[in-house]
């Protein structure tokens, strides 16, 4: 489970980082655009981030779901500062709240005890819990719900040397891409009678994994 520790830990990773956030990690935080674009959340629909960091996911499904009503939270009240002032640039209102993604109760803050679409975009590489994520977040799909996660991958087909270089940069910043997370997934999907989608992109330098429930 996080802690009130990990929490001070990310605000202070981030106070000065969420300047420039987006700016750098657009370079290579791949494969989050083509996630969004593919929740198919239905009219109407609630969509739930997961680490929303500074809200640059949530302008984007906005865009391209305007109909949809958008919840997010995040563990640093830093990232969240961002998150708010870029949605408010944006000209809409997601719901956002300061929680611990593995134990957030969603009836006490945004109401509601389910979620259409949950997505968690380069988040469980830094969240020490992240296996309760997963399973929490599976816990607030309904029927016919989903979960999408895009994330680090173990750079299979990549060459060793980049593999480690980058491996290396990105602990910096505490950053642990999760090795079993293919297998997790499935585990997880089988046990609870869902369909799950496991896929890695560019050669293995991101993973994607679909969960969607029955």
């Amino acid at each position: 489970m996080s802690s009130p520790t990990h929490a001070a830990l990310m605000d202070g990773v981030y106070r000065r980082q969420k300047h420039i956030y987006d700016a750098t990690r657009k370079y290579f935080l791949l494969g989050r655009d083509p996630m969004i674009q593919q929740l198919d959340v239905p009219p109407g629909g609630a969509v739930l981030e997961l680490g929303c960091g500074t809200g640059r996911n949530l302008v984007l499904a906005n865009r391209h779901y305007p109909d949809a009503r958008f919840y997010g939270l995040d563990i640093s009240a830093e990232m969240l500062q961002s998150a708010e002032k870029a949605a408010a640039r944006a000209g809409f209102r997601p719901h956002l709240a300061r929680a611990d993604a593995a134990t957030f109760n969603a009836g006490e803050l945004f109401g509601r005890a389910s979620f259409d679409r949950i997505f968690i975009s380069y988040a469980l590489s830094m969240i020490p819990a992240w296996e309760e994520t997963i399973e929490h977040a599976l816990g607030h799909l309904p029927p016919g719900g989903s979960l999408h996660i895009v994330d680090f991958g173990q750079q299979e087909r990549l060459p060793a040397w980049f593999r480690s270089s980058l491996f290396d940069w990105i602990a910096r910043f505490h950053v642990n891409p999760r090795e079993k997370l293919f297998e997790f997934i499935d585990e997880k999907a089988r046990n609870s009678g869902a369909v799950s989608r496991c896929n890695p992109l560019f050669r293995g330098y991101a993973w994607h994994a679909i969960v969607q429930m029955a």
